[in-house]
């Protein structure tokens, strides 16, 4: 991306000072800034935020801070110059009449705005925020208040971005209105205090009108400030190039929902099954509203595989507002049976009541105000007679007023780790009845598989218990549940439900006692999430491996932080030094190994081989387990210990960490096999603090491998795999040993809350030789060549819905 000198990435009003405007982006080197308004010098500061300049922006990252104490006139103009080695350069400007426009105490950003005659709906998305929680309302051409409302989410990119002022995190919006209004809509956002309508055209001619006149405006902005190579880039991308432009989901899913002809396929295979297992949707009702009631109803008798029961207990106690509902709905379909309670009843003893009841080889869990989707029944039964599985999850989504789909949850396969930090798994769930009757789940003595102690999370705990007992668990990476998303809900507003969060930290405690590991479990940085602390009464021997070639700063700073940082105490440092050339280097060698008896300085001899060197020196070490660990990395938390946790678990084999570049972005958060051809980290560039997609950069969870950036494994697992493949010199030789670990059985788990900073550049490792590219081509076949399953199927930890270009964890083009 081109850097025309202060690359901006937002500007804005700040919400504390209204007359403090905000520019934030990168300042390439030796570089100064200079405001104008109309042609008069403005006062400005420029705060740099960071020393590292960011190789992919051309700059450091700083903010421009300017003040306009009055209004502003409206047809005056800003302008922002740098001034640098080739002179000046007009950078940004904007008109009296946009500053005005952000100064309003409601700022409005638009992340999509689209009109679609083929799909016959209209969408708009985005946030609002203010000092004060934003209102929207919908009007249509004529000003009257339409019935459809906005659908309301979180954005903590958001409440990131105005850091001065805690803004309400649920300012993310969707419209989506079908059939398209005659026209134009009205959106007003109202604050308490302020209100701003906008206009957003409907009719097709006038819709393209307004695209075509904000295309022009910023192609001419980017050609004015970034030049034409930047325009044709842009241009290019956008035309040419689908791995740039962002998928929306409303758009995702509806090519991905079967069609009719694809369901009467499905009919057809179903009827010509030799085996047709009854599967008994089981449903807990409790004063359900009519019209969610009775759209799961249609949602279950529209499903291509038709073996099924539907049991709706009715556990809303008397008088029951839903009995006519249910009984209607029973006399119509004869798969439908209704229990009627004549006590209100909990969720969990409502469901056990139900299962009870249940006739089929299968029990599916379903809410009562949920909907599945119409091939739900048929690719669960297919995959499970396929599979031999015990236990049957897919993918979801939400699904608003208007069939409004939105915020997809692509699963990965089966995760322990994960599963005990989140539960993911949710809906749906499907059990085979033989594994219930075999484990003793339908004679418990509350009198079915839910226990009502775990209220709020009774499906956690089921879930836990189940894993304990079958490793035959089958993912199956379709949205096949749509989660009702309303105001109240639980999928809207997971705090509705807060002693929920408390049932599952004991679900997950309970579920770590019963295995008899010492764990203590709390709940996490977001309701619903669980960080597990380890408490193992043995502290063997953990030997550091650092390969180093001269950078004794470099080195000096790692080993500073091993020692304020680690608080393990039983520790080995094996420093493995290859062909160092400068003499400050050996002389601190001696004062390192005369100051501190755990220190060893190995000399290895060979030219450059990151496995050979590390096989060398883990032949070496005394510890039962190894840390390999590069020169460059600096420990923010006591990661050792951390990563210990885990290691220590028998069904572990390696442990990676959160790393972080200088300039505190994403450096790795585990690794995804198949990004890139071979591998990449996850979430890489994302700011230290965002969570990530699922919450996962800040979830303790399995991997298929970690980097040896920062790995520590068990010693006698890493020698019985045979170290390092020494064919993979340079690339890859992290992720084949990770590979060959879980070729025995061992799990990889990444732990965030071991963190640290890898000041490796973010430039390093560029193939920008013709004998580079040789090398990493080899290295890239060879594992092609070892792992050729993966690579084919896809990592088990990462879904297959999910983007193969980009790190961020975006859906797939379709």
């Amino acid at each position: 991306m081109a850097n025309n000198g202060f690359l901006i990435v937002y500007d804005r009003f700040s919400l504390v000072d209204p007359s403090e405007y905000i520019l934030k982006g990168y300042i390439a080197p030796e570089t100064e800034l200079a405001a104008e308004l109309d042609g008069r010098p403005c006062s400005l500061i420029l705060q740099p935020l960071t020393d590292n300049v960011d190789e992919r922006y051309g700059g450091a990252e700083a903010r421009a801070v300017l003040h306009f104490p009055e209004k502003i006139p409206e047809h005056s103009c800003l302008k922002l110059y740098a001034e640098g080695d080739r002179g000046r350069k007009l950078v940004f400007a904007i008109r009296g009449r946009e500053l005005e426009q952000k100064r309003k105490p409601i700022r409005i950003f638009l992340d999509d705005y689209r009109v679609s005659e083929k799909d016959g709906f209209v969408r708009i998305q985005g946030w609002a925020v203010s000092k004060e929680k934003v209102r929207i309302e919908l009007f249509d051409a004529q000003g009257r208040r339409m019935a459809d409302r906005a659908e309301r989410y979180k954005r903590f990119d958001t409440v990131e971005l105005f850091e001065e002022y805690p803004v309400d995190p649920e300012n993310g919006f969707h419209i989506e209105l079908r059939p398209v209004p005659k026209d134009k809509i009205y959106v007003r956002f109202l604050d308490g205090k302020s209100k701003i309508t906008r206009c957003f055209p409907t009719d097709p001619v006038r819709y393209r009108a307004v695209k075509v006149e904000r295309l022009l405006k910023k192609s001419g902005d980017v050609l004015r400030f970034n030049g034409p190579k930047e325009l044709w880039e842009k241009t290019y991308n956008r035309l040419f190039n689908p791995a740039m432009k962002p998928v929306i989901y409303a758009d995702w899913i509806r090519k991905h929902l079967p069609s009719r002809r694809e369901l009467e396929k499905q009919q057809k295979r179903a009827a010509a099954l030799k085996h047709k297992p009854l599967v008994s949707i089981v449903v807990p009702c409790f004063r359900t509203p009519e019209n969610y009631l009775l759209e799961l109803i249609a949602s279950v008798r529209e499903q291509s595989y038709p073996y099924l029961e539907l049991i709706l207990s009715d556990g809303s106690g008397e008088p029951s507002p839903i009995a006519g509902i249910c009984g209607r709905a029973a006399g119509e379909d004869p798969r439908i049976r209704v229990l009627q309670h004549g006590e209100a009843l909990r969720i969990a003893e409502n469901t056990n009541a139900a299962i009870r009841e249940a006739a089929g080889e299968y029990i599916l869990f379903a809410d009562h105000d949920d909907l599945l989707a119409p091939n739900a029944l048929f690719e669960i039964v297919c995959g499970a007679e396929e599979s031999g599985a015990d236990l049957v999850y897919t993918d979801e989504d939400k699904i608003g007023i208007g069939e409004k789909y939105m915020q997809p949850n692509m699963k990965p396969d089966y995760d322990p780790a994960f599963l005990c930090s989140v539960n993911y798994i949710c809906h749906i769930v499907c059990v085979r009845r033989s594994f219930l009757e075999k484990e003793g789940f339908l004679d418990t003595a509350w009198g079915g598989p839910l226990n009502p102690a775990f209220e709020g999370a009774q499906d956690y705990d089921f879930l836990l218990r189940c894993v304990e007992r079958t490793d035959r668990i089958l993912h199956i990476p379709k949205i096949l549940y749509h989660w009702r998303f309303f105001e109240g809900s639980t999928a809207a507003n997971p705090e509705s439900k807060r002693y929920a969060f408390e049932a599952g930290r004991r679900a997950v405690q309970e579920h770590y006692d019963r295995l008899g590991w010492p764990a203590t479990v709390e709940e996490g940085e977001f309701a619903g999430l669980y960080r597990t602390h380890w408490h193992w009464e043995e502290k063997p021997l953990v030997t550091i491996i650092i390969p180093n070639k001269d950078h004794v700063k470099d080195l000096g700073k790692c080993l500073a932080s091993l020692r304020e940082k680690c608080s393990w105490p039983n520790l080995e440092i094996l420093i493995a030094e290859n062909n160092s050339a400068e003499e400050e280097t050996f002389a601190y060698y001696r004062s390192l190994e005369e100051a501190d008896p755990r220190v060893r300085v190995l000399y290895y001899k060979g030219g450059f081989n990151f496995s050979a060197i590390n096989n060398f020196a883990a032949r070496e070490a005394r510890g039962e387990y190894l840390l390999f660990l590069n020169n460059d990395v600096e420990l923010i938390t006591d990661a050792v210990s951390e990563m210990m946790g885990y290691a220590l678990r028998p069904d572990v084999g390696a442990v990676g960490a959160r790393l972080y570049y200088g300039d505190d972005t994403i450096q790795h958060a585990g690794v995804i096999i198949g990004w890139g051809g071979v591998a990449g980290h996850a979430f890489v560039n994302q700011k230290r603090g965002d969570s990530g997609y699922q919450h996962r950069i800040i979830c303790q969870q399995d991997m298929s491998a970690v980097t040896a950036a920062c790995m520590l494994v068990r010693t006698s697992v890493f020698r019985e795999v045979g170290g390092f493949t020494e064919e993979l010199a340079v690339a890859f030789n992290d992720i084949d040993l990770c590979m060959k670990i879980r070729a025995k059985g061992f799990l990889i788990v990444y732990n965030p809350f071991a963190e640290a900073y890898h000041y490796e550049s973010k430039s390093r490792g560029l193939e920008n030789t013709p004998e580079k590219v040789r090398r990493f081509n080899k290295e890239s076949q060879y594992f092609a060549k070892c792992w050729p399953e993966i690579l084919r199927d896809g990592d088990p930890y990462y879904s297959p819905n999910l983007s193969m270009i980009t790190q961020d964890f975006s859906l797939k083009h379709i």
